[in-house]
């Protein structure tokens, strides 16, 4: 079998990356301060900031590809530290395009829909990137870093993600589960839109565009929704009281990194290749049956 690394295995992402990705390939994964267990999965503690400690996991593995997901993704936290978010988000993914440059071999990097402002939306590919926090810019400054170093890389730009909790880490559902769960206010925006897709599709979509796809491709699920109808949607599925969910606006939440409205991507590149997000009803039905029948 093929050696596939994949950055940030302890992520939201990276997690899900390792359970689909082992059917095919034999998977190296990466952490750094979350460590953890994956079964048939060879895990490494690196510090992917330090370009000699990953030249050196590079020499010892010999991928055969790569797939970084491995970042910062807290924008309020890039916001107020962007020099320690700059090192991971885009230093540490323009190595790691130059050492699979050097080795001639597939790189997949995981880019976000917030490279956008959100005032023209649906996105496509070919559209202008204006992004309006630091994270977004970071990502920005690493797409084009990376496309400059190796031409050939594929650019996964990712909506919202969300799915059951992983060992060491959550999507935006727990949170929203807990809170109705124990009769609390659930404050969701009214005028915030994206096209969200689980964990486990988003990685079936990286792993189709991994030396399929030159340049960039959106990964965005079919729907575009606003969070509160993803709440009521959440709540109908998982049996949960909806008495709690409020309708907010972006302006009644003071946030440190500013928020685009509306970062829905048009992801029919991807349908064209065959990548099939299931409707979000569907997806959150799957999670269900999945935590029933753990």
């Amino acid at each position: 079998m093929k050696k596939l690394l994949i950055t940030g295995a302890s992520g939201f992402l990276g997690w899900h990356l390792c359970q689909v990705a082992q059917q095919e390939w034999e998977v190296y994964g990466t952490y750094y301060s979350h460590a953890l267990y994956i079964p048939g999965i060879k895990l490494l503690n690196v510090n992917l900031t330090d370009f000699l400690e990953l030249k050196q996991i590079f020499n010892e593995i010999k991928p055969d590809a790569v797939i970084h997901t491995a970042a910062q993704s807290q924008p309020n936290f890039c916001q107020i530290h962007p020099d320690e978010s700059y090192a991971i988000n885009v230093t540490a993914s323009c190595n790691l395009a130059e050492l699979c440059a050097e080795s001639s071999i597939p790189y997949a990097f995981t880019s976000s829909e917030l490279v956008f402002d959100g005032v023209n939306s649906p996105y496509k590919e070919t559209d202008t990137v204006c992004p309006v926090n630091i994270y977004g810019e970071q990502k920005v400054l690493a797409e084009v870093g990376i496309l400059e170093r190796y031409p050939i890389a594929t650019v996964c730009r990712m909506p919202l993600m969300f799915g059951n909790a992983t060992p060491t880490a959550k999507s935006f559902i727990q949170p929203f589960i807990q809170t109705l769960q124990s009769g609390k206010e659930l404050n969701l925006f009214i005028d915030e839109f994206r096209t969200p897709v689980s964990g486990k599709t988003a990685a079936k979509g990286i792993l189709l565009a991994l030396g399929k796809v030159k340049g960039l491709i959106h990964l965005g699920g079919k729907e575009r929704i606003s969070r509160y109808d993803f709440g009521h949607i959440l709540a109908a599925v998982f049996q949960l009281p909806t008495s709690g969910i409020k309708a907010c606006l972006q302006q009644d939440v003071k946030m440190a990194a500013p928020r685009p409205a509306d970062v829905s991507l048009d992801s029919s590149q991807a349908f064209a290749l065959g990548y099939q997000p299931l409707s979000i009803k569907s997806e959150l039905e799957a999670l269900l049956k999945k935590v029933g029948g753990d």
